[in-house]
């Protein structure tokens, strides 16, 4: 057919363009194939009798449980309603339809095989915990309530898995609506900028809502099936205190998945977009998502495997954890102060990320259309209106904490106690406004770091390299300085509400540290809303150029692909503040539970200790370690990947003039496989070190009368892990950032414009920023959280 079009006079770029199919058998899962089967009314009784029984459960619980779950379901109501609003809006001309189709097959592919191999590893795992479980001591509460073993191994791994199916659904979702929403967005660019803009918000707003509402449910179902089936609270049974260290399974399985997910997404999107960039924008000179690009199906690809699957069960996994933990530390704190009715401390998380649904969802809302012209204008471009739908959102967050803290944590005890711990709300809301603002600084070319770093890429390549590391090790200060004064503002306001021991010592001050990270991620639905704009505006762009739209289209997708990119950033910087806040709880919560398993005190870890300094140097290594295996993933892919374009470039003239079409499938198909096998290193790295850490020091403690050395040693490790994870995580996410904005603002026509040598400079930096913001930087987060979780659930093996 080609040679034909080519005798008739007809070029590549005149013809309709199709692209290869990457799905060759049904990407839906399987739960959804089974259930779109079922007769309809039949799924509506199923529905609602499903919901009965988990009311039925929730009331046999507490009515708080029984409001927790009736926001959770008016706010899955509201996500059906964004999804209907935006698969209303029409796909635009063929040509990006086709386009769309390509990007839709090679993610959901990518997600069936990806998924496919976590949760063969997730079983694995399930099966060790099974037998670490089945062997190991047990506590006098848990003797005392009558768990045995049996029953506490398989309600660890039974939580274990559904966290980790939890985290994979949420994936699925983030990934599921960015791959067709993405068209829309491009079609509405033909007519609005601010309608595009508010149908990447909706797109993203539906992924949030359902990702922050899943992590909630999720928790208050295991939290009440527990309550029930164990008879939590009756003569001779569980105390409700101690039902929360029970849920600790879900979290690191939500952990498990969030980390395979986003190192495996991560080379993925970060290998297709060096290729593309440096034989695309270097070596050939043709614009960013060009249609002649061999890898640029591979890039859009990636964009939503990497950033939309990956983010989804990241923030997941970092809500169910924070739920979890200040869960844990509400109990212990009541158990100690001898609190009547713990309930409320106990279930205030789940509360407060309830009205975080309502909050987030005002915020969406808050983002209108409007009937202005195609262009956005000076005053009132896409990153104010996201921020006023963000300050909408914390001045309603400000108001429902208050009220939260006031309903759930009164106590005849200290009735003061709750305005203290509203205000460690308020520690932690200002700690997430700050966190946004600062990414913003340090990635948002309307700022000062980001011009600089473009007026270096003037004076060649290395002088871009250098001032982009520079800025990224510079933007590690003003973050651990607002983390430090949140972290002594909320213990100091925890330990001074009052609230007492039967020794008359304060006991709040850990609380009021968990109520400040609950206070962080009480916006979370808003800014994951954010954070999935990014990569839904990316990939209009590329379908844009890719289906040759005016020039008046491109750039409105490029102003919203700046501000994207400016949006994932700040998200970063956001996830990275609420883990380290996270994993300070799950660190004390850790101490607890071998204090209890050993019945000996354990307050504090003496690095002053030769073992336990060891233990510190070794988290430290682990960190650049598992960066550096990240980073060399991308690189090792994306050599294969600029290889493979080279080849079709030479082998087949006729792309640079629309006479040949690139093999698209041989690109997807490359860094589909490679990212699978380069994922499983790091990942078992994580994994593996700390027990294996923690086993051979229990063993030379036990040799030397040290019981207590391995969980010493593993207590160091993760604190020193913590440390170094977050300064890593903030350098190598605001240094990619920054790469890539600078390179955005040039191509705005600064310095010479798309084409000069300071593009070709700034092309660079983004190329060596992008496994720092898309792969290594967002795992490492969840490494940080995976270790506290993975720590806590293994304890029993380092005594």
């Amino acid at each position: 057919m080609m040679e034909a079009d080519m005798e008739n006079g007809r070029s590549y770029q005149e013809r309709p363009r199709t692209f290869s199919t990457v799905r060759s058998k049904s990407s839906v899962p399987l739960a959804f194939r089974l259930l779109m089967r079922i007769n309809p009314r039949a799924l509506i009784i199923l529905s609602l009798l499903v919901f009965s029984g988990v009311l039925y459960v929730g009331a046999s619980t507490s009515p708080i449980v029984v409001f927790v779950f009736c926001i959770c379901t008016l706010s899955l109501f509201f996500s059906l309603y964004l999804t209907k609003w935006v698969l209303a809006k029409d796909e635009g001309p063929p040509e990006m339809s086709e386009i769309s189709d390509a990007i839709r097959d090679g993610a959901e592919g990518f997600f069936r095989t990806q998924y496919g191999t976590i949760s063969k590893m997730a079983f694995i795992l399930a099966f060790v915990i099974l037998g670490i479980y089945l062997f190991r001591t047990t506590t006098p509460q848990q003797e005392a309530s009558g768990l045995g073993r049996a029953t506490l191994a398989y309600i660890t791994v039974a939580s274990f898995l559904l966290g980790a199916l939890c985290s994979g659904i949420a994936g699925f979702v983030g990934m599921w609506v960015s791959v067709r929403a993405n068209v829309r967005v491009s079609s509405a660019a033909r007519r609005s900028a601010r309608e595009a803009l508010q149908i990447a918000v909706r797109a993203g707003g539906f992924s949030a809502i359902v990702v922050v509402c899943m992590a909630v449910f999720g928790v208050a179902i295991l939290y009440s099936t527990f309550y029930v089936w164990l008879g939590v609270d009756s003569p001779g049974s569980m105390k409700v205190t101690d039902l929360p260290l029970l849920l600790v399974g879900y979290g690191f399985g939500a952990s498990f998945v969030a980390l395979f997910a986003q190192l495996g997404g991560g080379i993925y999107t970060k290998a297709a977009d060096v290729g593309a960039d440096l034989v695309g924008k270097v070596e050939q000179g043709i614009p960013e998502d060009d249609p002649r690009n061999p890898a640029v199906i591979a890039d859009l690809v990636g964009d939503n495997v990497g950033d939309c699957a990956a983010r989804g069960a990241d923030l997941f996994e970092s809500i169910a954890a924070e739920i979890i933990s200040a869960m844990i530390l509400g109990g212990t704190m009541a158990q100690r102060c001898k609190i009547e009715d713990p309930s409320g401390f106990i279930l205030f998380p789940l509360v407060v990320h309830s009205f975080d649904l309502v909050v987030s969802s005002v915020g969406i809302l808050s983002i209108r259309g409007t009937r202005d012209s195609v262009l956005i204008s000076p005053i009132e471009d896409p990153m104010a209106i996201m921020q006023k739908g963000y300050s909408v959102t914390i001045m309603l967050a400000v108001l429902t904490f208050g009220a939260s803290t006031r309903w759930l944590l009164y106590t005849e005890q200290a009735p003061s106690a709750w305005l203290n711990f509203a205000l460690c709300g308020l520690v932690g809301i200002i700690t997430a406004y700050a966190f946004v603002w600062i990414s913003k600084y340090y990635t948002d070319y309307k700022h000062e770091p980001v011009r600089l770093l473009a007026l270096s890429s003037s004076t060649g390549h290395g002088t871009n390299i250098i001032a982009g590391v520079s800025l990224g090790m510079e933007s590690t200060a003003l973050p651990v300085l607002v983390i430090s004064v949140a972290i002594i503002s909320a213990y100091w306001l925890g330990q001074t509400s009052g609230l007492v021991d039967e020794s008359g010592n304060p006991t709040g001050g850990l609380f009021g540290t968990a109520v400040a990270t609950m206070g962080m991620l009480s916006t979370a639905g808003y800014v994951l809303t954010m954070d999935m704009f990014g990569p839904i505006a990316d990939n209009a762009g590329g379908i844009v150029e890719m289906s040759q739209q005016p020039e008046s289209v491109r750039e409105i997708t490029d102003v919203l692909d700046a501000v994207g990119n400016t949006t994932k950033a700040t998200t970063k910087g956001f996830a990275i503040g609420s883990a380290a806040l996270a994993s300070f709880l799950l660190f004390s919560a850790y101490m607890d539970e071998v204090a209890s398993f050993a019945q000996l005190p354990f307050k504090e870890v003496d690095i002053a200790v030769p073992e336990i300094f060891v233990g510190g140097l070794l988290g430290s290594m682990l960190i650049f370690l598992f960066s550096a295996w990240a980073c060399s993933a991308v690189g090792k892919t994306a050599q294969e990947v600029v290889n493979e374009v080279r080849r079709q470039f030479i082998e087949r003239p006729g792309i640079m003039d629309y006479k040949e079409k690139p093999d698209y499938g041989r690109c997807v198909a490359i860094v589909a496989s490679a990212s699978l096998r380069e994922m499983i290193k790091p990942g078992a790295l994580a994994i593996i070190s700390p027990m294996a850490v923690g086993v051979v020091f229990r063993i030379l403690g036990h040799s030397t009368g040290q019981p207590l050395l391995g969980a010493k040693v593993v207590a160091s490790l993760l604190m020193f892990a913590t440390v170094a994870g977050i300064l890593m995580a903030l350098f190598l996410n605001t240094a990619g950032g920054a790469w890539d904005n600078a390179k955005k603002y040039i191509e705005t026509g600064a310095l010479g414009g798309k084409g000069s040598e300071s593009h070709k400079a700034a092309v660079t930096g983004d190329t060596v920023g992008d496994p720092f913001k898309d792969t290594a930087g967002p795992s490492l987060h969840v490494l940080i959280k995976m270790l506290a979780t993975i720590t806590l659930v293994m304890a029993p093996i380092f005594l």
